[in-house]
């Protein structure tokens, strides 16, 4: 398994055989550790595709481009961060790319401060990827030990209506709320309401919070 760190890992997907060497010297004079591919179609039928990491990769390629390629990756869910350089770009391009997530996107020839800076940034990223993909599984565990009448206070909770409220709407008694509220705060890890709702916002089930909150 490949350790990430601020090394790497650092694909390089490329047509080019003669950048690709020239970039995979470059980048392993300076520490990285650097893998190289010849195609984006190749990279993306690797295990590597999948895990953590930096991928700088062109714009024109033939079989799949590097836009597409990034798309691709949205699709997996992946953590890798995408770097591109093109000879082929221009200003739209670019900002659909950067839209997309992309940490940078340079033209080429570029500088070496500029793509070892874009590289470093793609590491930084991704690693903030990891763990909080990493928290997010720990939640939705968490989560999917709630029962369901917890999971319905829960949701109501982070909406921001008191006790009361939610006992009327789930037509249940004001005591068995707080029950149901102190179990779910417990099995969540939740110090707080704070806490509940950011929680929530991970999990993608906040709801939209209540003005009187």
């Amino acid at each position: 398994m490949i350790t990430l760190n601020s090394r790497g890992p650092v694909y390089l997907v490329d047509d080019e055989p003669a950048l690709l060497k020239a970039l995979s010297r470059l980048l392993k004079a300076e520490g990285f550790m650097v893998k190289a591919f010849g195609s984006a179609l190749d990279f993306l039928g690797s295990s590597v595709a999948s895990g953590p990491g930096c991928v700088v990769v062109d714009e024109a390629m033939p079989g799949m481009t590097g836009s597409e390629l990034q798309h691709s990756l949205q699709n997996l869910r992946s953590s890798l961060a995408v770097v591109f350089l093109t000879g082929n770009g221009d200003i739209p391009m670019s900002v659909r790319a950067i839209k997309r997530g992309a940490v940078d996107f340079l033209t080429k020839p570029v500088k070496d401060e500029e793509l070892i800076a874009a590289i470093r940034a793609g590491l930084k990223k991704t690693g903030e990827m990891v763990v909080e993909r990493s928290e997010i599984k720990v939640l939705e565990e968490r989560h999917a030990l709630l029962t369901g009448r917890e999971r319905e206070v829960m949701l109501e909770v982070v909406r921001g209506l008191p006790n009361k409220q939610i006992a009327g709407k789930l037509e249940i008694v004001e005591q068995t709320v707080k029950v149901h509220r102190s179990r779910v705060m417990h099995k969540m890890g939740a110090e707080s309401l704070a806490d509940l709702v950011l929680f929530a916002e991970k999990l993608g089930i906040a709801g939209n919070r209540s003005p009187k909150a």
